[in-house]
């Protein structure tokens, strides 16, 4: 059994999320220096702020990146890891009808486990979960990043079938610096 589980973001369980947030996680390791504001929102507006994390369709508005530039939203959901409270979060984008990605996506699928749940097998389970969970959207692969120096996180890679596939360098918007790309066949 696993040591966690994915769920659906909810009402019922926005509390533990906001705790977390409190607490100094942020799931957004893409931020340069900056907090994403999901305490705010996620108090302020709480239906929409859980309603906008499981758009399957892509009907959201814009995401702005890092820069404060705005690009079209793609299709994606977020699904807590939860262990009876939120230990994480991740995420999967896509463009429908392909693998491919835009240059502005760095990979299909995001991970972010809280500091006091890491080193339980979380994020391995959490990917492993996910990756049932997006097989019936059809695309032949899915790609996730990793920086070099990011040894546990590369290993739940690896862990769940992916293999390195190229070095590249991040965009100045996510802070510049070199980063790996692993794929994982579906």
């Amino acid at each position: 059994m696993p040591p966690c589980t994915l769920i659906v973001p909810s009402l019922e369980t926005l509390g533990s999320y906001l705790a977390a947030l409190r607490r100094g996680w942020s799931p957004d390791n893409t931020r340069i220096g900056r907090r994403r504001g999901g305490d705010r929102a996620g108090r302020a507006r709480p239906r929409g702020f859980v309603a906008a994390l499981d758009d399957p369709d892509g009907r959201g508005g814009p995401i702005t990146l890092p820069d404060g530039s705005q690009v079209p939203r793609l299709p994606g959901f977020r699904r807590w890891i939860w262990d009876g409270e939120v230990a994480g979060s991740i995420g999967f984008r896509w463009q429908p009808g392909t693998s491919a990605l835009p240059p502005h996506v760095l990979g299909h699928i995001g991970y972010a486990v809280v500091p006091w749940r890491r080193r339980r097998g979380y994020a391995t389970a959490a990917l492993s979960l996910l990756l049932n969970e997006v097989r019936p959207y059809g695309l032949a692969r899915v790609e996730v990043t990793a920086d070099p120096d990011n040894l546990p996180s590369q290993r739940v890679i690896t862990a769940n079938g992916g293999y390195p596939v190229e070095r590249f360098e991040k965009p100045a918007v996510y802070g510049g610096g070199q980063s790996l790309r692993f794929r994982i066949d579906l």
